[in-house]
């Protein structure tokens, strides 16, 4: 009698297993479909916003004194230098989406996708 539980029990769990998997894929095609891209990067230092700028605009721009250089080419920003020991924000890449962020915790910098141009709310 102990072994049919077993093969019972364990169906369930093969079960919850396939609906948490497809669950988890159906949020992740979710958020790919409805992300939306970006018009400009807010620049933080020490949490304080200290500039914006343009998605649409290339430019190389230095933060923070210098610490950190921050590149926008062809509607993506990335860092493509800083001075900290790490270098996970300039490993992070090119973003472009809107609450994509990198940041620079020894620094104290962060840059963030902002904007995107849709319509919150009609009257």
């Amino acid at each position: 009698m102990s072994g049919c539980n077993s093969v019972k029990k364990l169906r369930y769990d093969i079960l919850l297993i396939a609906v948490l998997l497809f669950v988890s894929a159906l949020s992740v095609a979710l958020m790919l479909v409805f992300r939306r891209g970006g018009d400009r990067v807010a620049v933080e230092i020490d949490g304080s916003l200290v500039c914006e700028y343009s998605l649409a605009e290339n430019g190389e721009y230095p933060l923070n004194g210098g610490t950190n250089i921050l590149v926008i080419e062809n509607g993506k920003a990335y860092l493509r230098y800083a001075d900290c020991p790490d270098k996970v924000c300039v490993n992070t890449g090119k973003i472009s989406y809107v609450g994509q962020t990198i940041v620079c915790l020894p620094n104290r910098v962060a840059v963030t996708v902002i904007g995107g141009g849709g319509v919150d709310i009609v009257q």
